[in-house]
């Protein structure tokens, strides 16, 4: 049986978001979904001062490392897969991150509008990114 690829929010192949440091749920690099990631990391973003602090007071801290749990500890400029749902409070709070389109999973559109995070994206859509065949 083939394994059917990831998608992003354009259609095509799911990119990498980051593998310096190595985000995902999965810790491959791809903001890649499943049953296990109950708090859906799917929008990769690269962090800000203003956001990194936003997480921290809601209870989530992303700069302290936390080596048990295989975190790195983020700053600004790091690329990392966020929960749907903290971006797009971040985006109510107006500290919402930089997206990259080409590496935020599709599975984010159950929670985030697809113009939301275009109005919010570090790339622009390409014809070879967000085609119907991903190529």
């Amino acid at each position: 049986m083939k394994v059917q690829q990831s998608r992003n929010v354009l259609g095509g192949v799911l990119r990498a978001c980051s593998t310096e440091p190595e985000t995902g749920f999965y810790r491959d690099g791809h903001c890649r979904t499943g049953p296990r990631d109950t708090g859906s990391h799917v929008v990769c973003a690269e962090m800000t001062e203003a956001f990194l602090e936003y997480t921290k007071r809601q209870g989530n801290d992303l700069m302290t490392p936390r080596p048990e749990m295989d975190f790195p500890g983020l700053e600004p400029g790091d690329r990392w897969c966020l929960c749907a749902a903290r971006w797009s409070e971040a985006v109510e709070a107006g500290v919402a991150p930089p997206v990259v389109l080409a590496a935020t999973n599709e599975a984010a559109l159950k929670a985030v509008d697809l113009e939301m995070l275009k109005a919010h994206a570090l790339d622009a859509p390409s014809p070879d990114e967000g085609g119907a065949d991903g190529q």
